[in-house]
């Protein structure tokens, strides 16, 4: 015949916890720890992307949040670092500013942290020069096709791209 365990009570006289954070807590912080870590170890990623990904594995608020904080105490995620490494590398495929705008927004970033290190960005880059040369790239590839149609189909791919629309149109006009 088996034994069954019968549950203890927790006694109202008795402090349940001595401040120290209990075994499973301790294990839930390093399992928490050890996926962000793993996130970060493909890309860096924003405070706001990190946060929603520890929610959606399950994680607490209060779990997801102290991980955050910690990770931001030992400077392994900085949202500046992220917004510029992101600008950085979304400029070389090349891509407009508009549409950078929205991705960075969409990672959840603060809209100063996104004006500042766009402002930075277009110091160095002429988005007219650069959409002009794939406007050209692009309207070479359409041979065949009717002027015009070639046109509103560059068009469309530089808007797609991220550049605006007054951008566009001028460069269109020059083809």
């Amino acid at each position: 015949m088996k034994r069954q365990r019968v549950k203890s009570l927790p006694s109202q006289n008795k402090p349940q916890g001595n401040g120290l954070p209990s075994s499973r807590q301790s294990h839930n912080i390093e399992k928490a720890r050890g996926y962000a870590f793993l996130l970060l170890k493909f890309r860096l990623r924003s405070e706001a992307e990190l946060f929603s990904r520890l929610k959606q594995k399950g994680f607490s608020e209060e779990l997801s949040q102290s991980t955050i904080s910690f990770l931001k105490a030992k400077k392994f995620i900085d949202d500046r670092i992220f917004a510029k490494g992101w600008v950085v590398s979304r400029l070389k495929r090349p891509f407009g500013l508009r549409r950078i705008k929205q991705e960075l927004l969409a990672k959840g970033l603060d809209k100063e942290i996104i004006d500042g290190t766009l402002s930075e960005a277009k110091n160095g880059y002429d988005e007219i020069q650069v959409a002009g040369q794939l406007a050209r790239q692009r309207f070479s590839r359409q041979k065949g096709i009717e002027p015009q149609k070639a046109k509103l189909r560059v068009y469309a791919y530089l808007l797609r791209r991220g550049f605006s629309p007054d951008i566009v149109s001028g460069i269109i006009k020059q083809l």
